[in-house]
């Protein structure tokens, strides 16, 4: 199934626009998992399995693997999401960002080696970074546009022919790149002007929008800034809000978490 109908779908089956990212710190598991060899799959099947029903989508970052030498649990992840929940979108947070080979080196890790259906990636070096991507018609190329970090202003919101460079990528990727339909673009909740200003020239693309939860985005103004006309078209990542919420009592992190994820899911739904 291609990423977009998968997405839709998920927007559908679950009633949701909510994304669930997995960056697992092991400094913050719980101390009953910490010290499991595999301590980082079970918390991430944990936190899977109790919000599956309320998220459009899963976005483990490579990062927090990568750096442990964890790849081989990430693939577990990975695994897992594709044979227990395979009607939700599996999103491989790497923001790859090179040319020619290397990039279709890059593609196959996201792709084929982790069975994603979609990876974030950098078009700092142009077209020729995001082609190799698009060889797999199928699947999602998610290009970082506006991003949600104050520091992404240095650059994307530099003035090129009276327009700041983040609009002239939205414009890119709709107008030119999207050879398939499947590409998608990275706009932050926190800069909810610019991203009413991104859902204006890409029309019903869908939008990846990192920032909520603990990063401080407002849901209203995210959901009204950039939902389309049938009250679609994001998946709204919340990741460390949702993986580490403090357990009320009684509760064990996994019921924190789906209490957390509920309660994300339905405050975006109060405004579509």
């Amino acid at each position: 199934m291609k990423f977009t109908d998968k997405l839709s779908a998920a927007w559908a089956t679950n009633t949701s626009l909510l994304c669930v990212g997995l960056d697992p710190d092991v400094s913050r598991l719980p101390a009953h998992v910490r010290d499991q060899p595999d301590a980082i799959v079970r918390f991430c099947k944990g936190i899977i399995d109790a919000t599956a029903d309320l998220a459009c989508a899963f976005k483990p970052q490579i990062a927090y693997f990568a750096a442990l030498g964890a790849e081989a649990q990430l693939e577990a992840i990975c695994a897992y999401l594709r044979e227990r929940y395979p009607h939700i979108p599996l999103i491989l947070d790497a923001k790859r960002g090179d040319i020619g080979a290397t990039a279709h080196q890059y593609a196959r890790e996201a792709y084929e080696r982790y069975g994603a259906d979609a990876v974030t990636i950098n078009p700092y070096m142009g077209f020729d970074s995001v082609e190799p991507y698009l060889a797999w018609s199928d699947h999602g190329a998610i290009i970082l546009c506006r991003t949600s970090n104050p520091g992404g202003s240095d650059l994307q919101f530099l003035q090129v022919d009276g327009k700041p460079l983040y609009q002239h990528v939205a414009s890119l990727v709709a107008d030119k790149w999207n050879r398939h339909g499947q590409c998608s673009l990275v706009v932050g909740a926190t800069f909810p002007e610019e991203l009413a200003q991104v859902r204006a020239l890409v029309g019903d693309m869908p939008l990846l929008v990192p920032g909520v939860g603990a990063q401080g985005g407002d849901i209203e103004a995210t959901v009204r800034s950039g939902k389309t006309a049938q009250g679609t078209g994001m998946m709204i990542n919340s990741s460390r809000a949702i993986l580490y919420a403090p357990p009320l009592a009684g509760e064990d992190y996994a019921a924190a978490a789906r209490r957390v994820a509920l309660e994300t899911r339905d405050a975006i739904n109060l405004y579509r």
